[in-house]
């Protein structure tokens, strides 16, 4: 068993916009009405890296600023956990259309925006944090694998760190054979013990062979939580947003999962 605390909460999606106004939604007190997101430019980063950064970048490190900031932990001294079941999508459809073409001559931005640890190079320019990160992937799974891997990493390293999940569609024609539903983010400051500005204990363990995932109650989430990796974290946000003690169930590629019991407090 690891046993961690949440200090910080951050949320990016169609109609979760940020924690504030989804912890409603999420804690069943609100309607849940699906928008279209587009996340902003990330306003620490240098002009020049700020044009560069795509969407995946954009969503990667806006919820981390966000989780930081409701911890009043400041990004510089943060090891980092990124994790994506694909990476950034986009960049990989244009390099993929430019290689198709007689001239195939890929652009460095496209290039070193294509790698899975990019995101965490930029979290590193607009932060200024030389501190350690993490960059994984393990297909639909990413989440829960990302979410073991922070919460191992604040036991072991006795720190916090924090954890930050996206993912994003394919353009057409890869959308055909890996389709993802929407754009998604997640973000959660973890700490190894509690502190005056934790709100609630995630105690993580592994779950049964062939225990299903907690699902959404609202359809529409559910839908989201199904089609986007990342968005496995919804219940796991749910039961956070709802405030007392529950278990929450994460499926894996290995078939077990991670069960996971959220106290208060």
């Amino acid at each position: 068993m690891i046993r961690v605390y949440v200090e910080g909460v951050g949320i990016a999606g169609p109609g979760l916009n940020e924690w504030a106004t989804a912890r409603a939604v999420l804690a069943g007190r609100a309607p849940y009405e699906p928008a279209p997101f587009v996340p902003p430019p990330v306003a620490l980063l240098p002009p020049a890296e700020r044009r560069r950064a795509g969407t995946a970048i954009r969503l990667a490190i806006g919820v981390g600023i966000e989780a930081l900031a409701q911890s009043g932990r400041d990004p510089v001294a943060m090891a980092m956990v990124f994790t994506s079941s694909s990476g950034d999508t986009e960049t990989v459809h244009e390099i993929l259309c430019v290689l198709a073409t007689d001239r195939r001559e890929v652009s460095p931005t496209r290039f070193h925006n294509s790698v899975h640890n990019a995101p965490a190079g930029y979290w590193a320019v607009a932060t200024g944090s030389c501190e350690p990160s993490t960059s994984l992937c393990a297909f639909d799974s990413s989440f829960s694998a990302g979410l073991l891997e922070a919460a191992a990493q604040a036991m072991v390293d006795d720190r916090p760190v924090t954890l930050a999940a996206y993912d994003l569609p394919y353009p057409e024609p890869l959308h055909r054979v890996r389709p993802i539903e929407g754009l998604f983010a997640l973000a959660l400051v973890l700490t190894p013990r509690p502190t005056d500005r934790t709100f609630v204990s995630l105690t993580i363990g592994p779950g049964r062979h062939g225990t299903a995932a907690t699902p959404m109650a609202d359809a529409g989430l559910e839908r989201l939580r199904l089609g986007n990796p990342a968005a496995r974290g919804l219940p796991l946000l749910a039961a956070i947003a709802r405030g007392r003690s529950a278990t929450v169930r994460l499926d894996s590629a290995a078939g077990t999962g991670a069960e996971i019991l959220v106290e208060p407090g």
